[in-house]
C-alpha cells in the first residue's frame, strides 16, 4: 500500500498549525496575521495589473 505524499503533508501541517496555536497562541495570531496580508498584498497587485492591462498598458 504507497503512502499518498498529499494526505502526509496535509496531515504534517495540521499537527504543526495546532501545536502552534496550543502552545503560542499570540505567535499563531501574528501567522495568521501575515498570511491574510500577503494575500492581500498579491490581490492588490493582480488588480493594479488588471487595470494596467486593460488600460491598454499605459
Amino acid at each position: 500500500m504507497a503512502v499518498n505524499t498529499k494526505k502526509v503533508a496535509v496531515y504534517v501541517l495540521v499537527v504543526f498549525a495546532l501545536y502552534v496555536i496550543i502552545t503560542d497562541p499570540a505567535k499563531a495570531a501574528d501567522y495568521v496575521q501575515i498570511g491574510f496580508q500577503g494575500i492581500s498584498d498579491a490581490a492588490g497587485a493582480v488588480g493594479d495589473f488588471m487595470t494596467w492591462a486593460a488600460n491598454g498598458g499605459k
